[in-house]
């Protein structure tokens, strides 16, 4: 909550310094609110930190301050867009502006400044009225003694060149080696030649997914089985979804297959798989259905197993599987996992080397014992005492908050891991919290995490760093150091790509979420009250109109329609404050050749500053998208065919944009003399990410000039040898990816130059020359390179002096390159290089050709074939 009003403070003292005159004439009225809410936020930033859920008039004392600075933020945001839709006015009359004075044209913003002093005025009585309750009804703050709960600060957030070891690091948790064991038996059994099923089935937060993980990475495992996939189901699911994961586990990922409905894909796979020994993983199962549809699509030939993880008994018995009950860790397992989490994060230590101190033993076996075996419970209590200090007195301090949370009954699991988002610092609480907007078992794109987190207002800069995108980037890392989320993948720098949140801890997220009105979730929706969310999530919209009428005062809706739903968008045109909308449309398929235009009103939106829209059917956006003058995220990738108007160009502030194969409409002859001072990418300057396809403005455009642009995808632009036009290039681009751009020419000459380049994919026939060279000095930061689906390639020239920090190659699916170990050798800082799908004779030459320096190059490379490239062989 603390967190809530401190944005509110910041954004107010930023739009009295640069919106000077918007407030003339209420700035005194709106300098006393700021000054209130200072001191607040100071107060509730140590109550955050206290056990509050008890204090019933605490609770009831700050849930009222926070519904005023609430108020107080609607207020000023409603006079906002009152005070944008009569500039607009003024604008369209630019005859009269020219002929009457000054005055009659601020009289008429008299009205909204009178209304603005006056309800600014009530907020600040309400608010004066709260605070003198707190001495009148005896509030105090109940706060344990001064370090019990301390938080750091922001600036105590680990920078990007500190970056710590995950605390939790599933391939190292202890234990479960008999449990491994007996569960891959159960998978190689050769007993039965036809499909068999293995269920895992334990309570949430007994390491269930843990255990299939290693299961499925085992080295017999991955020898016996021919193809592998693991995919994770949840509450939230199609079978096409899960097809689609299973299918690109093992098939090259294309456009038909994109294209195609549930039956179609699940005959490719099964078609692809019935010669095979299969091992599909299907994680976290929460109903029979999604087992009694999918099996129809899995071959029962082969020996082949599908392993299922699932919290329920009955499903695992009507799938007839063959069950393993995963069951707590022993007193010695847990143990030795505690002390694995709490002493050896970031050391280098082995388990064996790890010995408790004396004076901690105790308390620590005590702490242990709470857990009650429960692996998640005793890494995030093993990650929260591993950033405090190793005293009996503060170890004693955490072992009687979790006694007070144990005896909550069946929440004592959730006490403990309310522990650990107690200990957050008060700007991270809203970060973690938001996790709990995304489904269930969701794999979270890191960038989208954070670029909600900016629109949302909880990334602040911190000190010399400006970039909130930076600063995003180590509140996520901080939340993953204290084991509350988990990462999924890591990209070419070791920055998080993807992340995951357990369930318990998403289940503790909605919890708090909906005790502090952070967000309300639909389904959990009970009534009757006086509903008015300020943030909405529906991922399944069967009746989300009905919460929306009243929804006025909503900063965030993410939710999935399905159309055609009665009345969606007349009640959407009410939420005027909207800050992020996240908009997945789905169409009835009785609907056939049905359109989707977006309403003009959403060109009143003004604050909205993250806008993600996905559609299954063509979509028409209105050319007053341009008034979005807010907004900092436009994601608009995965459509279908989508018309974006020109106006797109007139959003200035656009940090991030993703176009894919979308269709910019050309303004005509008049509306390019309107506005040309508007139109044109290069206007973009905010732009750091760039994601494009099929546009042929694009090489006729001076990209030079968006100096902050870092990432720039594009994607089926018939570029040819446009390339050569070396201004198309920024030159502080950080990664470049070309895909399907057919190049004639050797792209390496103009990319080589690139000053900054430190990451370039070339995929899917981006180049169709058979050469590619890289010269002498070029590329003088590049630390990875990629070459995938380049068919006519023949070979990787690389002179010496090139490429002279690179660590990571990766080529795959360019069948014609059949030399690569000589100019392997030039590559001094090489440190991994992976194959896959390459030609016999390239594999050939790297594993058998003798030499001292050619056996580094095999430690480090890995060579990968599919299933497919071995029934060619």
């Amino acid at each position: 909550m603390a967190e809530t009003i401190t944005f509110f403070v910041d954004r107010l003292s930023n739009l009295a310094v640069q919106e000077a005159s918007l407030f003339g004439g209420v700035d005194g009225q709106i300098s006393l609110l700021r000054n209130e809410l200072e001191w607040i936020s100071l107060f509730l930033e140590e109550a955050s930190a206290t056990r509050t859920d008890d204090d019933r008039r605490l609770k009831l004392w700050m849930n009222q301050i926070r519904d005023a600075a609430y108020d107080a933020e609607d207020v000023i945001d409603e006079f906002i867009g009152l005070e944008n839709q009569r500039q607009r006015r003024l604008q369209n009359l630019k005859f009269l502006r020219a002929v009457l004075p000054t005055c009659v044209i601020f009289a008429d913003k008299l009205p909204l400044v009178h209304e603005l002093d006056g309800r600014i005025r009530e907020i600040n009585v309400k608010i004066e009225k709260i605070l003198a309750n707190k001495s009148r009804y005896c509030v105090e703050n109940t706060m344990m003694p001064s370090g019990a709960w301390s938080s750091s600060s922001p600036n105590e957030v680990v920078t990007w060149g500190e970056k710590r070891l995950p605390i939790v690091e599933e391939a190292n948790v202890v234990g479960m080696k008999n449990e491994t064991e007996a569960v891959k038996q159960m998978l190689l059994s050769n007993g039965e030649l036809t499909r068999g099923v293995v269920a895992i089935v334990g309570m949430g937060g007994l390491g269930k997914t843990t255990l299939a993980k290693k299961v499925y990475n085992d080295p017999d495992v991955n020898r016996h089985f021919q193809c592998r996939a693991l995919v994770y189901v949840s509450q939230v699911y199609t079978i096409r979804e899960l097809l689609m994961g299973i299918a690109k586990n093992f098939m090259r990922e294309t456009d038909a297959m994109r294209n195609m409905g549930e039956d179609e894909l699940g005959n490719e796979v099964c078609k692809y798989l019935e010669e095979s020994r299969y091992l599909i993983v299907l994680d976290d199962v929460w109903s029979i259905q999604v087992w009694n549809r999918l099996c129809l699509h899995l071959p029962e030939s082969n020996g082949s197993r599908v392993l299922i993880t699932t919290r329920n008994e009955l499903i695992a018995l009507d799938a007839y599987a063959k069950l393993y009950q995963l069951r707590p860790l022993g007193e010695k397992e847990s143990w030795e996992l505690f002390l694995n989490k709490t002493f050896l994060t970031g050391s280098r230590s082995t388990i064996s080397q790890v010995v408790c101190p004396t004076e901690l033993e105790d308390v620590g076996k005590k702490i242990t014992g709470k857990c009650k075996g429960l692996p998640l419970a005793i890494v995030v209590s093993g990650g929260l005492l591993s950033r405090k200090e190793k005293t009996p007195s503060s170890w004693e301090k955490i072992l009687r908050s979790m006694e007070w949370h144990l005896s909550q009954g069946t929440e004592s699991c959730m006490g403990i891991l309310a522990l650990s988002y107690r200990d957050l610092p008060y700007f991270l609480k809203s970060c973690f919290l938001y996790f709990g907007v995304f489904p269930e078992d969701g794999e979270i794109e890191a960038s989208t995490l954070i670029q909600m987190w900016i629109a949302e207002g909880f990334v602040q800069a911190r000190g010399e760093e400006t970039v909130e995108e930076n600063v995003g980037e180590d509140y996520l890392e901080e939340l993953i150091h204290r084991s509350m989320i988990q990462v999924v993948k890591r990209n070419w720098h070791g920055r998080v790509k993807s992340c995951r949140i357990h369930d318990l801890l998403r289940d503790l997220a909605i919890s708090k979420s909906k005790d502090s009105k952070f967000f309300e979730v639909h389904g959990n929706i009970i009534f009757p009250y006086p509903f008015n969310p300020r943030r909405l999530i529906s991922h399944d919209s069967q009746n989300i109109s009905q919460h929306l009428h009243n929804c006025h005062r909503l900063r965030s809706l993410i939710c999935s329609i399905h159309l055609p739903q009665v009345n969606f968008w007349s009640f959407l045109r009410r939420a005027k404050l909207l800050t992020v909308l996240d908009l997945t449309i789905d169409v009835d398929p009785s609907f056939e050749g049905l359109e989707i235009k977006l309403p003009k009103e959403i060109g009143e939106f003004i604050h909205l500053k993250y806008f993600h829209f996905l559609s299954s059917r063509d979509t028409r956006f209105p050319r007053c998208i341009g008034r979005l003058i807010n907004l900092e995220t436009l994601d608009l990738r995965d459509n279908f065919l989508l018309d974006v108007p020109f106006s797109i160009w007139k959003l200035h502030q656009l940090r991030h944009l993703y176009l894919g194969h979308h269709t910019i409409i050309r303004p005509s002859i008049l509306e390019q003399s309107s506005f040309s001072s508007h139109l044109g990418i290069d206007k973009m300057t905010n732009l750091q990410t760039l994601y494009v396809g099929q546009e042929q403005w694009l090489v006729r455009r001076d990209l030079s000039k968006l100096t902050q642009l870092r990432k720039l995808y594009i994607r089926g632009a018939n570029m040819r040898n446009n390339i050569s036009y070396e201004s198309i290039f920024a030159s502080n681009l950080v990664e470049l990816i070309l895909n399907g751009c057919r190049l004639e020419q050797d792209p390496m000459l103009t990319l080589g130059k690139l000053p900054n380049l430190r990451a370039l994919k070339l995929i899917y026939d981006a180049y169709i020359g058979e050469e590619i060279t890289c010269s002498n000095g070029a590329f003088s930061r590049l630390e990875f390179l990629r070459l995938s689906g380049l068919t006519n390639l023949k070979e990787l020239i690389v002179e010496e002096g090139a490429l002279p920090f690179l660590k990571t190659l990766q080529i795959s699916y360019c069948d014609e390159m059949q030399k690569l170990l000589h100019q392997l050798q030039k590559l001094k800082s090489l440190q991994q290089v992976r194959l896959v799908d390459m030609n016999p004779r390239l594999i050939e030459e790297i594993e058998n050709t003798e030499g001292e320096e050619f056996d580094k190059i095999r430690l480090i490379t890995s060579i990968t074939f599919t299933i497919q490239r071995l029934r060619e062989a």
